[in-house]
């Protein structure tokens, strides 16, 4: 179980990091966005990911919902991992 559940939460934090990167990329270019909807999913999956990107590109930090969103997915992601190593 651990072989499968761990490389999926490290690939979807990793996507979430670079999601937000992008989304930053984007908006600074005026280019099509990807949606907050999305980035929001990705924030509650991949928490400890969406923070990363949100802190090291400066994106989407100022509202609220993302903060939350993160926060719930940090602690998804922490219970998780218990449950793994349990």
């Amino acid at each position: 179980m651990v072989t499968i559940i761990l490389p999926l939460l490290i690939i979807l934090n990793l996507a979430a990091c670079l999601a937000y990167g992008i989304d930053k990329s984007k908006a600074q270019r005026n280019q099509w966005r990807i949606n907050d909807r999305t980035l929001l999913t990705l924030a509650v999956v991949a928490g400890f990911g969406a923070l990363a990107g949100m802190r090291l590109f400066r994106h989407k930090t100022r509202q609220p919902a993302f903060r939350l969103a993160a926060f719930v997915g940090m602690v998804v992601n922490s219970a998780v991992l218990f449950w793994l190593y349990l």
